[in-house]
């Protein structure tokens, strides 16, 4: 690996990385609601979905997505639209999202949460855009492409990770400073406000 193209490009993603956009804004909700630790499952699945976008923008397959538009834009409506109910159950104080005065509420399940967190980054028609624009000037033509690769997404989960904890911390942070308060149904509004932001942002990107 190119060490000068490497030292470009740690700082270069991590001030990507450290924007708000749909992931950030997903970790900072679920740090809201259900807390930093269940968090992490979501913080998996968008893992797993950064990778995925990664691998597969450095290989071309964006390239396929601009001639078949009409699937991505399923997709995309698909995930807002799953997001987008779930910011309303949150305004209304229902469902597993929504946080309840004794903590009574049942959890999320892991697959639930893998799943938001692996379609919001692969729907997320930016990212495909950033990849496709950021990957190919740190490769370096003369070295092999599968360890450049490897080397780089590795830095990029790494790197991804990071914020993703930062913003579920300060979500985790927001909410005890709100429930000091007592009314959880401001909370419920604030986070569902934020989760149909997530919905309508990943449907209309």
């Amino acid at each position: 690996m190119n060490l000068a193209l490497l030292s470009a490009f740690i700082p270069t993603f991590f001030f990507v990385s450290i924007t708000p956009g749909m992931c950030m804004t997903l970790a900072m909700t679920l740090g809201m609601t259900i807390g930093v630790k269940r968090a992490l499952w979501m913080m998996l699945g968008e893992l797993a979905g950064v990778a995925t976008v990664a691998t597969l923008s450095a290989i071309g397959v964006a390239a396929l997505l601009l001639n078949y538009p009409t699937a991505f834009t399923v997709l995309k409506a698909l995930g807002g639209l799953y997001l987008a109910y779930i910011g309303i159950q949150m305004w209304l104080s229902k469902g597993k999202m929504a946080i309840k005065s004794q903590e009574e509420s049942a959890p999320s399940t892991y697959f639930e949460l893998i799943s938001q967190g692996f379609v919001t980054a692969i729907a997320n028609p930016k990212g495909w855009a950033f990849f496709v624009a950021l990957l190919p000037p740190f490769l370096d033509s003369s070295q092999p492409l599968a360890s450049q690769l490897a080397v780089l997404v590795v830095i990029i989960l790494c790197l991804e990770f990071s914020c993703l904890i930062i913003y579920a911390a300060g979500g985790r942070t927001l909410r005890s400073v709100l429930m000091k308060s007592g009314n959880v149904r401001i909370m419920n509004r604030v986070a569902g406000t934020l989760m149909l932001f997530v919905g309508a942002w990943l449907a209309m990107g």
